[in-house]
């Protein structure tokens, strides 16, 4: 198979909603939609912790054609990234949600709390240097945690509090972002893709 480059002009595009809510699929689909021939990247950020998050992954791989190029990485991805994101046309990372978690959990080991969410941060500036540096559209798919009941340990307040800033950032550098309810999806900045 051969890919091509883009014409398009390059664009940050952040897919948000709640679990279930469509966000993972309608931003394959779009992705899909806009390959024109370009090699497709699917970043997964899940790892294989206990049987169901296993079979979840497996599910997703199954549900990718061979039109997708894999990269799994679930706490690195400003250094994994650049060997691989230059050739390809769009990037899909699914999820920046997992990548959080994952980043908490292995800087909680090392950090006191007030550091965590500033090293969380700063992976995600690294990451976003990573995209612009490069002339690929990227798709980030995220959880919004933040309109539920305040978690009662604090770990998952940390969790909560991370995300949310990473989310409020990446919304802040995007050119769109769209919000899945019940799998509908609505323009919260810039306009829905046609």
């Amino acid at each position: 198979m051969t890919f091509h480059s883009s014409t398009l002009p390059r664009t940050l595009t952040l897919v948000l909603g709640g679990a279930r809510s469509g966000k993972s699929s309608y931003a394959q689909r779009q992705v899909e939609r806009r390959g024109n021939g370009q090699e497709l990247l699917y970043v997964a950020t899940a790892e294989a912790q206990d049987g169901e998050m296993l079979s979840r992954i497996q599910r997703h791989r199954s549900e990718r054609s061979e039109i997708w190029r894999t990269l799994e990485e679930p706490l690195d991805l400003a250094s994994a990234l650049p060997p691989v994101a230059p050739v390809a046309g769009i990037v899909l990372i699914d999820c920046i949600t997992l990548l959080v978690s994952n980043l908490l959990i292995k800087l909680e080991a090392e950090l006191p709390v007030e550091e965590i969410e500033k090293q969380i941060l700063a992976e995600i500036e690294k990451i976003l240097a990573v995209y612009r540096s490069g002339t690929a559209s990227w798709w980030l798919v995220s959880n919004e945690v933040g309109l539920g009941i305040v978690p009662a340990y604090p770990l998952g307040r940390s969790y909560r509090d991370a995300l949310g800033r990473v989310n409020a950032r990446l919304a802040a550098e995007a050119d769109q972002v769209i919000f899945m309810v019940a799998g509908l999806p609505l323009a919260v900045k810039g306009v829905l893709p046609t």
